[in-house]
């Protein structure tokens, strides 16, 4: 089984990709579906937040509220670590049961998709990592277009980040999302094809060694 990577800065297209990756055989564990299992009502780690900021980031039913918690610790990174330190742990547990799932049935390529890949020093965990990448101000227009961002809210969420150029010097394969879905799917498929050969010859389960 080979285990790859997919990430990218926000709003660079990294769902988009992780969805045409499916359609052609890929596993895909998300991230931001285990980041929701993680918090559900009844979870320790949804106590362990209410204990630490109250209440008030709850939903009326009793779910977190994530705009709320959002509200509380953006722009804090002191409280933001506090908060990946409690859901983080929990995240990387169901992703290995995901992943254990998936080598269980045999499945062939598996599709990680995780956000945050490199800022969590998570790269060493994967056969190969794919970045998917878009221009800084196309990626501004899309948060404020499709999320209804400030411009000044579409920044600090881009500043917040670890600079695309830093993670396209490590990745195995960039994916371009500038241009039409086309482009875009023809890349994903090229893309796909060489992870397809590799998984082929390579030995099962061998993670590339990385400094």
């Amino acid at each position: 089984m080979m285990l790859v990577g997919l990430t990218g800065n926000i709003a660079a297209g990294k769902s988009t990709v992780a969805a045409m990756l499916a359609e052609r055989g890929a596993t895909i564990v998300d991230a931001d579906v285990l980041s929701r299992r993680a918090v559900e009502a009844g979870t320790l780690a949804l106590r362990t937040i209410v204990a630490r900021w109250g209440t008030g980031i709850l939903a009326p039913d009793g779910s977190l509220d994530r705009a709320a918690l959002r509200h509380v610790v953006f722009d804090r990174p002191d409280e933001l670590e506090a908060l990946n330190a409690i859901v983080h742990p929990e995240i990387a547990r169901l992703r290995a049961r995901e992943i254990a799932l998936a080598r269980a049935r045999g499945d062939r390529i598996v599709v990680c998709d995780i956000p945050l890949l490199f800022e969590r020093r998570l790269a060493e965990e994967f056969n190969r990592i794919v970045l998917v990448d878009a221009p800084r101000p196309l990626r501004l227009e899309r948060l404020m277009r499709d999320r209804g961002l400030t411009h000044e809210e579409a920044v600090q969420m881009i500043a917040a980040q670890m600079p695309a150029e830093l993670k396209r010097a490590r990745a195995d394969f960039v994916i371009e999302n500038a241009g039409s879905r086309e482009q875009l799917g023809a890349r994903v498929g090229e893309v796909w094809d060489m992870l397809s050969r590799d998984a082929a010859i390579e030995p099962v389960d061998a993670l590339r060694q990385r400094e």
